[in-house]
This record gives structure tokens, C-alpha cells and sequence, in this order.
């Protein structure tokens, strides 16, 4: 069982590996979540997020609250050394997922782990869970012999600001020098170390109708259209009937 703190032990929450406690793998989704409506649509996670808690076990954590599923954390492997791999992709989270199932299926030994979301329960926000998970993330990579574990962060306030540059926004610190932004911070307080942007981290394409069917928009001009909860502004084209984003993410770099 890994105990990401000592708070562990005093406020009921638990959190283990599924491979620990598989009995919670069909659980792990069972809570409503807040990721915006067109994140499930990047073609990458329809096809592959739902299989990574019991493709790899070992490296995804959940947090329970009695009986209760409250969190989770989710990674996987892949192997760095082939030809042609960058361990910190230009293409980020969408690239490692499908590193990831690629080399499982041909059977390849991984040599990097990365992570790929966390998400808490809406009444248990607030209560330092996302920082136990990130923990108990490293510590799993750990406990399976990797001594990093790479993150594509997606900065929670940067859809406040989607005009700015990922580059840009990275950059903005605190007087305490400590990121501006809450996740990226979380995240260097854990003793991340923020390496690079991943300009292309996710991908979302659709029609004009799916996209007013996602957001509620009317999507009734050409250019960039501000929607609620993107990090970017999404590309809409009147003539070609399609909009697309491209959602650019933080790769950090965790010691285990």
C-alpha cells in the first residue's frame, strides 16, 4: 500500500496501486469529473484511457474514502531508447499514450513512465489530494525501478488567459519564485523541474455541429473561438465545416 503521508493515516482517505487493490479498476471512473467536454473527444484517449488502469495497474494509484473511490492518478510506461523517441515528445500526452500501448503489445521492456492525469473528485478538492497523488505517482515509477517520472502538466489557470503563449505563461513566477500557476506549482513544490512546452500535447478536430454539440457555441465565424475551459483558442473554418485544437501542455520531470 503506498502511503503518500502521513495524513493518510488521520483523515480516512487511502491510496494504494490498482494493482494492489485490482477489485477498484472497474471503479476508477465511476466519480463525475470537471475535464471540459471536448477533452474526451481527442481520438488518442477514446481509444486508449479507458484500458490504461488494467493495461498498467502498477502505475496508477486510487484514493478511497471509505468505500468510496475519490481519486486518481493515472501513468504509463514506454520505451525511451527507440529511434526516433524523444522521452519528452513534441506531441506530449497524446504520444506517450500511444508509445505506451504500442510497446505493449510488441512486448518492449519500458524505460520511462510518464503521467497522464490526475483527477480528484469535486467534493474532495481542496484537501491536498492532487499533491498525495502526484506522491504516490513517483512512488509507484519508483517501486518499478524508474528513478524519473515525466509529466505533461496541463496549468489549471492557463484557460484564463488563452491568448498567451504556453512559453510565456510558463515563465510567469511569484515573488517567492515559485510558478504562478496552481498546478505547475504543486508540481515544482514536489521538486519537479519544468523542462520544456509540449507545443501539440493533445489534439481535438471535429465538425462545426459536433463542436457546437461539445461546447454550446455557435461557431459561426472563421479564426480562433475562445471556449471555456481550452488552454488555446480553437481554429474554426466556415468552409471546411471542421474546427481543431491543439492543446499545448508543461513537461516536468519528477525524481521517484
Amino acid at each position: 500500500m503506498i502511503d503518500s503521508n502521513r495524513a493518510t493515516r488521520t483523515d480516512g482517505i487511502v491510496i494504494t496501486t490498482l494493482a494492489e487493490r485490482p477489485s477498484l479498476i472497474p471503479r476508477v471512473y465511476e466519480f463525475a469529473d470537471t475535464w471540459p467536454e471536448f477533452v474526451a473527444h481527442d481520438p488518442v484517449a477514446d481509444a486508449f484511457m479507458g484500458h490504461v488502469a488494467t493495461a498498467f495497474p502498477e502505475h496508477c494509484v486510487v484514493a478511497t474514502d471509505g468505500d468510496r473511490v475519490v481519486a486518481r492518478g493515472m501513468s504509463a510506461p514506454f520505451d525511451g531508447r527507440l529511434a526516433g523517441r524523444d522521452e519528452l515528445p513534441d506531441r506530449g500526452w497524446d504520444q506517450v499514450l500511444a508509445w505506451a500501448f504500442y510497446d505493449r503489445r510488441k512486448e518492449r521492456a519500458a524505460t520511462v513512465v510518464s503521467a497522464l492525469e490526475i483527477t480528484v473528485e469535486a467534493g474532495h478538492l481542496g484537501r491536498g489530494l492532487s499533491s498525495r497523488l502526484l506522491n504516490a505517482l513517483r512512488a509507484a515509477a519508483g517501486a518499478q525501478g524508474h528513478r524519473h517520472l515525466l509529466a505533461p502538466v496541463r496549468p489549471t489557470a492557463k484557460h484564463l488567459e488563452p491568448h498567451v503563449p504556453m512559453a510565456e505563461y510558463v515563465e510567469r513566477r511569484r515573488p517567492d519564485g515559485l510558478p504562478e500557476d496552481p498546478w505547475l506549482r504543486v508540481h515544482v513544490r514536489a521538486g519537479g523541474e519544468i523542462v520544456r512546452v509540449a507545443p501539440a500535447s493533445m489534439t481535438v478536430s471535429g465538425s462545426l455541429a459536433e463542436w457546437r454539440a461539445w461546447t454550446g457555441l455557435p461557431f459561426d465565424r472563421d479564426g480562433a473561438v475562445e471556449v471555456p475551459g481550452a488552454l488555446t483558442p480553437v481554429h474554426c473554418d466556415l468552409a471546411q465545416d471542421h474546427a481543431v485544437y491543439v492543446e499545448p501542455n508543461v513537461w516536468v520531470r519528477h525524481r521517484t
